[in-house]
């Protein structure tokens, strides 16, 4: 395991962050509709602080890659890229769902709310984590055990914070090879692209 991580996600209405240290863990949660983008670096900086650490000493940075809000996750990612390769670390990207799930007993299936009467649905058990799919909620039969936001009121609470999770799997990660840090996405952009023609060029 590599410490100390430094982990954050911004896939939702908020900016979250964690420092793994050998000892303890630093957290950081504050809701926000927008502008994680102006807090992200400051909130991090802020950690790092309060451990007394400056951003050389980390050994790597986890991240969250959604599914979730798409400009959130962007510049949650974004960030992770570029702190790993202007620090030099491994990056680890950890989907929304596999945080959810960890830590808690084994086999556990995932149901968290995606908007526009659908879920987001993922098993794991203790071999391996089936497929990530996107579902209409109406079509989802009681499942238990289950955790997250669309799971009920039998739900698991998550075993520990978002930004906790992230960073212990990105901990646990980063001592292998990782491919770099890649949106998470299950859906389609809401975004449609312009409808009129592109400009012409002149030579």
């Amino acid at each position: 395991m590599r410490l100390p991580v430094l982990a954050f996600d911004s896939s939702a209405a908020h900016c979250e962050a964690a420092l793994l240290l050998q000892d303890r863990i630093l957290l950081r949660h504050e809701a926000m509709e927008k502008g994680q983008a102006e807090r992200l670096l400051p909130m991090l900086e802020e950690l790092l602080a309060e451990a007394g650490l400056g951003w050389g000493e980390l050994k790597a940075v986890a991240v969250g890659t959604g599914p979730g809000n798409f400009t959130g996750v962007r510049i949650a990612v974004s960030a992770a890229r570029g702190l790993a390769l202007g620090l030099g670390i491994p990056a680890v990207g950890v989907t929304r769902l596999e945080a959810l799930a960890h830590g808690l007993p084994r086999p556990v299936t995932v149901i968290e709310d995606a908007r526009r009467g659908e879920v987001y649905v993922q098993t794991f058990t203790s071999d391996a984590p089936g497929p990530a799919q996107i579902l209409e909620a109406a079509t989802i039969a009681a499942l238990t055990p289950a955790t997250g936001s669309a799971a009920g009121p039998d739900a698991l609470p998550p075993a520990m914070p978002l930004a906790e999770a992230i960073a212990r799997i990105g901990a646990l990660r980063a001592a292998t090879p990782q491919p770099r840090p890649a949106p998470f996405y299950l859906r389609g952009a809401d975004a449609a692209p312009p409808s009129d023609p592109p400009p012409v060029i002149l030579p």
